[in-house]
């Protein structure tokens, strides 16, 4: 399966949080990870929006589900989903004690009426 365009199973993910908001400090919904080059941003209902900020700056087209318990597939490119693919290299999630949002800490106490504004 790794004749899939914008798919590189054996590259590892770049960590356990979205990296733009971990270096900034900040928060995220949920994650998604970019199965070519293994970046982890946070999903389109987080503030910042780093997975499809990832895309428009690389033109890597497919994120998998960097929740527990999630194999789902999306492709940028075409706008489909997927419910599930090739498995890539592990771990396939964040750690399972992560709360999403997250990370624990960061998360403001009024999120749920920002994610809503």
């Amino acid at each position: 399966m790794t004749d899939i365009q914008g798919l590189d199973p054996s590259v590892p993910p770049s960590g356990s949080g979205c990296a733009e908001c971990d270096a900034a400090g900040g928060w995220w919904f949920h994650l998604r990870r970019c199965a070519q080059c293994g970046h982890v941003g946070c999903c389109d209902s987080s503030p910042a929006k780093h997975a499809t900020a990832h895309f428009e700056e690389t033109g890597h087209p497919l994120v998998q589900s960097y929740e527990p318990g999630e194999e789902w597939y999306w492709n940028f490119r075409t706008k489909e989903m997927f419910e599930s693919g090739p498995a890539l290299t592990p771990p396939d999630s964040h750690p399972a004690d992560q709360p999403a949002p997250g990370p624990a800490g960061r998360v403001p106490a009024d999120w749920a009426r920002i994610l809503r504004s």
